[in-house]
């Protein structure tokens, strides 16, 4: 039999394959996975809610469903928007299985073979994975404290015409932990209304700021119509639910809905039921507030002991929320090689290389601190500190 074309573009995940050399070592440390606290997971007041839905609506939870999504739960994610300065009606909103479904969902919406995707460089790994069965080319726009490089994009936009899509993650960025600053937000807007092009922006951990003022999102600075959010309840509330959303323009919402049939009819009636209930019954700032205390503390911990324990030579990011922080060696420092010496004292992070749409940077390192106990990162952290002190 004959294999499509698509599938020799297509890469394993960095993250997944890390993660099978940790699960084959009991024990191990993990600061590989992008994976909320355990402890945070609120198991019990799920039990609660799910025997209710059960008991009181059964039928209608393990039946099929619509495929734009729950409707009670639509009608949350439009107040959800409201609260963040984004006019919105049920008619903007696409419920989908994860935010992951909706990048995916957006690759299939704007680009053909051989089109341009533009990103942050590095990117999230699960959208670079979601772009390429679409055989794509990548240009990665380097970032600094305040995002994007514009200048970068407005000379790439010069030369390419066959960009179709935007795709960044400006709130406490998978992988680098940076956010966009408000500047560079509405410059962004300028310059893709100067060249007709859609803003895919994607907003997982924009609940999760430890410190200093919210940012607008794009969307609401967005006067065009031009900006696709992207949101998820995977980091503020249960991961494995799989419950995120789309919000935009109406005439893009119907395309979405269409493709949301194709792939997989709906998403789970049970889970949005789940998380829909949580909010009737929950109040969900409190448990994002329970959320940003418990990895404040461990984003502390984890840069302090960074600080003190590896080389000087290190370089680290500062962020200011969400679940991660990027760490860059000297330059011919190889990463991967350091993860099969890291693994042997049981400790895993990612190599950041696989981050970068067009390759190269193998000396970087991506750290999450929101998975491991504080003692898990005392410990795990101190043995990276000694290794790499050992290595360069």
């Amino acid at each position: 039999m004959k294999l499509s074309t698509r599938l020799s573009v297509m890469k394993p995940s960095a993250i997944r394959e890390t993660g099978k050399q940790i699960a084959a070592r009991p024990g191990c440390m993990s600061f590989a996975a992008g994976l909320p606290s355990p402890q945070l997971i609120p198991v019990e007041k799920v039990r609660k809610i799910t025997d209710k839905i059960l008991k009181k609506k059964g039928a209608i939870a393990l039946q099929y469903g619509p495929t734009k999504g729950h409707e009670p739960l639509i009608e949350k994610i439009v107040k959800i928007m409201e609260e963040k300065n984004v006019t919105a009606t049920r008619e903007n909103i696409q419920i989908t299985t994860g935010s992951q479904q909706a990048i995916f969902f957006s690759a299939m919406m704007f680009v053909n073979k051989g089109d341009t995707v533009i990103t942050e460089n590095p990117s999230y790994l699960g959208a670079l994975a979601a772009f390429r069965p679409f055989e794509c080319n990548f240009k990665g726009i380097d970032v600094d404290e305040d995002g994007m490089k514009l200048d970068e994009l407005e000379a790439v936009l010069e030369k390419d015409n066959n960009v179709k899509m935007i795709y960044v993650v400006p709130n406490f960025s998978n992988p680098t932990g940076r956010t966009w600053s408000l500047e560079r937000r509405k410059k962004l807007l300028e310059i893709a209304g100067e060249y007709d092009l859609p803003i895919v922006e994607d907003n997982p951990y924009g609940e999760i700021r430890f410190e200093g003022e919210d940012i607008p999102t794009i969307k609401a600075l967005d006067k065009e119509n031009r900006v696709i959010y992207l949101g998820s309840f995977s980091k503020i509330f249960c991961a494995g639910l799989r419950v995120g959303w789309i919000c935009a323009d109406k005439n893009l919402i119907n395309k979405y809905e269409i493709m949301k049939q194709g792939a997989d009819l709906q998403s789970n009636q049970l889970a949005q039921m789940q998380v829909d209930e949580f909010l009737n019954e929950y109040d969900m700032e409190e448990q994002i507030k329970e959320i940003i205390k418990v990895y404040k503390v461990k984003r502390d911990l984890m840069c302090r002991l960074i600080d003190e324990k590896f080389p000087k030579t290190v370089k680290r990011t500062d962020p200011k929320g969400g679940m991660f922080l990027w760490i860059e060696f000297p330059n011919g420092v190889d990463a991967s090689k350091l993860l099969q010496k890291a693994l042997e004292l049981n400790v895993g992070f990612v190599p950041g290389g696989p981050f970068y749409p067009n390759g190269g940077h193998e000396n970087t390192v991506r750290l999450n601190y929101s998975n491991m106990s504080q003692e898990q990162i005392v410990e795990g952290i101190g043995l990276l500190g000694e290794l790499f002190s050992r290595e360069f």
